[in-house]
């Protein structure tokens, strides 16, 4: 089965009201259901802002999702939030293991695959982040780092408790010394990379490996998408900066869908 291409626009931490709702408005008027039946389109804004986003983004085919989920499903956690608030807030996807999360706030890969495990258990799409850093690359130290991440998720992914559906796994190739540097992995890179993610997660056993898409992201941009999105391998982009500027993200997911 062919795998629809996933565009999702990762907002970080910025944004207000008013410049959200502009964006908000822009996509939803140049999303209309015929692009968003070749592709998927999800935003995920700060939490305070989850509202914002479902009040105008609800009936239109677009999806929002949070930034992060808490690793427990309640208690004496403060800071976090829940991922049963995020089905509260209509909230489709959560991303997990950003490159940010794991370099400022410590998040090891266990700590991604509780993530993973909890949004299962209340049926929150997942986007799993993986990727390398600069020192890690220049070392031929790639695919090592890519399968112990790699290999965290997929236990996550096939223990036999509330299992999601492959198309609510998703992962996202991410190397680190692309985000928001200008730097960006060639085509064949990315490929590489995204072929070898595949191949690990089925030796691992997940057997949804070939449904599963593989997101590149890493200073994605309207000049280079295409050539990203050409990849058997790449479905489609997790997007920083891009995400923020409407007429680019919109170009983004026109170059996704084609």
């Amino acid at each position: 089965m062919a795998r629809k291409p996933l565009v999702a626009g990762n907002w970080k931490m910025n944004g207000d009201i008013v410049a959200n709702e502009q964006l908000l408005t822009a996509l939803r008027a140049d999303l209309g259901r015929a692009l968003l039946s070749r592709v998927e389109v999800a935003v995920c804004p700060p939490y305070p802002y989850l509202g914002q986003a479902a009040a105008w983004l609800g009936g239109t085919g677009i999806a929002w999702g949070a930034q992060n989920v808490a690793a427990l499903p309640n208690g004496a956690c403060t800071g976090d939030v829940s991922a049963a608030m995020l089905v509260d807030l209509g909230c489709q996807w959560a991303i997990v293991g950003h490159s940010e999360r794991r370099q400022m706030a410590g998040e090891t890969d266990a700590q991604v695959a509780a993530r993973i495990s909890i949004c299962k258990l209340h049926g929150v799409g997942v986007i799993a982040c993986i990727g390398e850093t600069l020192d890690e690359r220049e070392a031929g130290r790639t695919e090592a780092v890519l399968g112990r991440q790699v290999d965290a998720i997929a236990a996550a992914l096939v223990d036999p408790v509330h299992r999601l559906p492959a198309q609510r796994v998703v992962l996202a190739y991410e190397p680190v010394w692309a985000i928001g540097t200008g730097r960006t992995a060639s085509p064949e890179m990315a490929q590489a990379a995204h072929r070898f993610v595949r191949e690990r997660l089925a030796r691992q056993g997940y057997r949804h490996a070939n449904a599963t898409r593989i997101l590149y992201g890493g200073s994605v941009k309207p000049a280079n998408a295409t050539g990203l999105f050409a990849m058997p391998d790449v479905d489609g982009g997790l997007i920083g900066g891009a995400s923020l500027v409407a007429d680019e993200f919109l170009a983004i997911c026109r170059a996704a869908a084609a």
